[in-house]
């Protein structure tokens, strides 16, 4: 199961950064250059309003699918057409809502308009994922990581076209970026139905009241779970544009920010969502899925303590390449987001397991802390500090439930303490941060330069304290 994992997760991460990063780091980046921080703050604001909205969208619906997919292959065929017209109802309630919830918060004309158009988006994006999570229960890796950037290609070449013109310098620029999504979202959609039709040889839109309240009862857990974790990721915006006189313009300063974050998030989300179905699978056969852990831990959390402690130091630098404005700001909201990518990577690990093994009260009750926190923290930070105090607010809540998880793995599963693992852990993290020191305040030399050596030298550093290990990943992919 581990040669399986890792090949299908090198395969998918390979894809996924030969592409993704071009759009968010090349494309995504230029739009916001072009249509200006308020224009995009506002755009980044609604995105995320519509994505805290996303429980009437999807209901749990992907991730039970996932995981029952994974343990139950034949249910495809026999659910397929019942969910579809299930998740369709849900879109219409789910658009509705997003109206009115608009309004009631004061909405323009103009903001209704882009809510309307990015909410049918959101809709189409979460369709994409409940369509990915039938390949991924199948074990269908190579075709979930092809369909996984077909959007973003897609979306790439559009937003070139967009680009080369003056469009999005326009007064509707941003309407332009959002309808490039939408036609994206929709071909994506279209070609992953296909691929799931022939696998299930039938379709038909049909309502079964029994079937769905049933569904909606099993996936309840995990779309509460979905709401509470969306509020403490996604609220911070909506609370920055909304609390703030310069909302729009704070609000675009932290979408600055947030962006590599996003970027790098891709990796531990990619990760999670190959494996949930495996996990899910292990557990049903009573397979020890500590061996896993251990090695996704291994792989996934030392680059994220790299690149977090790395992006610390050199944040004015790397928001200074990306930006011409704001770059102050940003780079101080920059450095703490992306060290909140070592607990968000915990998250993914822990959290995928705990999901997999069905304790999604415990998984709750820590979202509903988180979200509390979050909010409460936003509401002082934000008055006194604008969009940092929101950075604030995130690093604290992100570290805080990831430590949560961990201590209810290691009590569902007892694990045992892995003493060595531990003191490595804290090894390398010292070392990375003495490193990264070293480069950046010692150095009389380019950033760039600085940037490289530090790089290589934690990648070195790694090997050194036994963290990655070239001869445990050849034992792994020799005889898996």
């Amino acid at each position: 199961m581990q040669k399986k994992f890792v090949a299908n997760l090198a395969l998918l991460l390979f894809m996924n950064l030969l592409i993704k990063p071009i759009y968010i780091l090349g494309i995504d980046r230029a739009v916001q250059v072009e249509v200006g921080a308020a224009n995009y703050g506002i755009y980044f604001a609604i995105f995320n309003f519509t994505f805290l909205l996303t429980i009437i969208l999807d209901f749990g619906i992907t991730n039970f699918n996932n995981k029952n997919i994974a343990q139950n292959n034949h249910l495809l065929t026999k659910h397929f057409s019942s969910l579809v017209s299930l998740k369709l109802l849900l879109a219409i309630a789910y658009i509705i809502i997003c109206i009115l919830a608009g309004l009631i918060i004061g909405y323009d004309v103009r903001l209704i308009k882009l809510l309307l158009v990015q909410g049918f988006n959101m809709f189409l994006v979460f369709f994409i994922l409940y369509l990915r999570s039938n390949l991924a229960g199948l074990h269908l890796f190579k075709t979930d990581s092809i369909v996984s950037i077909l959007d973003r290609l897609i979306l790439i070449f559009l937003c070139i076209g967009l680009l080369k013109t003056d469009m999005l310098k326009s007064e509707d620029g941003i309407m332009y970026f959002v309808y490039a999504q939408t036609i994206s979202y929709s071909i994506t959609v279209v070609i992953a139905f296909i691929i799931i039709l022939k696998k299930t040889h039938t379709f038909q839109i049909k309502f079964e009241k029994a079937f769905s309240l049933m569904i909606l009862k099993k996936s309840l857990p995990f779309a509460i779970l979905t709401l509470l974790m969306s509020f403490y990721n996604r609220i911070d915006t909506v609370m920055i544009e909304r609390m703030l006189d310069d909302g729009d313009v704070q609000s675009g300063i932290y979408a600055q920010a947030f962006r590599l974050l996003d970027a790098t998030n891709m990796i531990a989300f990619l990760t999670a969502g190959m494996l949930l179905p495996i996990f899910s699978r292990m557990l049903k056969y009573k397979e020890s899925v500590e061996p896993l852990v251990k090695l996704i831990s291994t792989l996934l959390l030392a680059p994220a303590i790299v690149i977090g402690v790395g992006c610390l130091f050199y944040s004015h630098e790397l928001m200074e390449l990306m930006y011409k404005e704001h770059i102050e700001e940003s780079a101080k909201i920059f450095g703490l987001l992306m060290l909140s990518f070592v607990a968000v990577s915990t998250t993914y690990i822990f959290g995928t397991l705990l999901t997999a093994n069905g304790n999604m009260r415990q998984l709750n009750y820590m979202a509903a802390s988180g979200m509390l926190l979050n909010i409460v923290l936003n509401f002082v930070l934000i008055k006194q500090f604008n969009a940092y105090g929101s950075a604030i607010s995130s690093m604290i809540t992100q570290f805080s439930t990831a430590i949560i998880q961990v201590i209810i793995v290691q009590r569902f599963f007892k694990f045992k303490v892995n003493f060595r693992l531990l003191n490595t852990f804290i090894a390398f993290t010292v070392g990375v941060i003495a490193i990264n020191y070293a480069t950046h305040e010692l150095l009389n030399i380019h950033w760039m330069i600085k940037f490289v050596i530090m790089t290589i030298s934690c990648a070195l550093w790694a090997f050194i304290t036994g963290i990655i290990s070239l001869k445990s990943m050849f034992r792994i992919l020799k005889y898996g």
